[in-house]
């Protein structure tokens, strides 16, 4: 007797590609582990991120550098485990594909076969194409990222606005051209002047995510921690606080330790 399953992941990257097409636009948020991607999947984003900026907001490092393949696959598989119907995207650490495709393949197939999740995501252009065609050419979709690298913050030296000269400009242009030409089927353009990033996304057939890149793109991506307010330090101009979570537990972790001091905490009501 055979029975049928209802494929429960209903986003794919064919339908990122029909959203752009018919102007509906992409939401996208980070999550790092099972119970945050069940909230932002059972909420409607359209795609979960397990974003190596988990390196800043899980691990406490102070750029994206040290978090390694497998702590990525260990955030990941908790991710997968808890949604249900948004595209899974995981990023390339720093150091699994830069100058090595055969690393790159290998990584991402670590990544694809241990984690289930729906695609990898990998920066850079022109510098990285051979790891990125490797790992397209094995069935892996990927999805490019653009302007401000984190992975390459030693090498800016800032996290300032990127692509505001012609030159870098015009190469951003062509990497995202480049990526497109290669197969990739979506771009992440992070910190680039809005007019900039307005005429990728005008040139592209692929949907063009951005995160501090305007509103003329064709979807958005926060970190959640920052979205939430969980993380109060960090305040740049493209992000919109949506609620001031630190705030609000603060104040429940200060009434439990009072009320545990107290003695107020457990009452006879809850205890057996």
């Amino acid at each position: 007797m055979s029975v049928h399953y209802e494929n429960i992941r209903r986003v794919t990257t064919q339908r990122l590609v029909e959203m752009k097409r018919r102007g509906e636009k992409i939401s996208m948020l980070t999550a790092y582990d099972y119970t945050m991607g069940s909230i932002v999947d059972r909420a409607g984003i359209d795609v979960v991120l397990v974003g190596d900026s988990a390196s800043n907001v899980m691990c406490g490092n102070q750029t994206t550098l040290p978090i390694t393949l497998d702590q990525m696959i260990f955030l990941a598989k908790s991710v997968v485990r808890g949604v249900k119907r948004a595209l899974v995207v995981v990023d390339m650490p720093f150091g699994s594909y830069q100058g090595n495709s055969r690393e790159a393949i290998t990584s991402a197939i670590r990544i694809m076969k241990e984690t289930h999740a729906d695609s990898i995501k990998m920066e850079g252009g022109e510098e990285v194409i051979e790891s990125i065609k490797r790992v397209l050419s094995a069935g892996i979709p990927v999805m490019g990222h653009l302007g401000l690298m984190p992975q390459s913050i030693n090498r800016y030296g800032t996290y300032a606005v990127r692509a505001q000269e012609e030159e870098e400009a015009e190469k951003l242009i062509r990497d995202a051209h480049l990526l497109e030409e290669a197969g990739c089927f979506a771009i992440v353009l992070e910190k680039i002047p809005a007019k900039l990033a307005e005429q990728v996304a005008s040139e592209l057939t692929i949907p063009i995510i951005g995160i501090g890149a305007g509103g003329g793109v064709d979807g958005q991506v926060l970190v959640i921690h920052d979205m939430l307010g969980l993380n109060n330090d960090f305040s740049p101009r493209f992000l919109r606080r949506y609620a001031n979570l630190e705030d609000i537990m603060d104040k429940a972790i200060k009434n439990y330790v009072k009320d545990v001091k107290d003695g107020d905490f457990p009452s006879d009501k809850e205890q057996y």
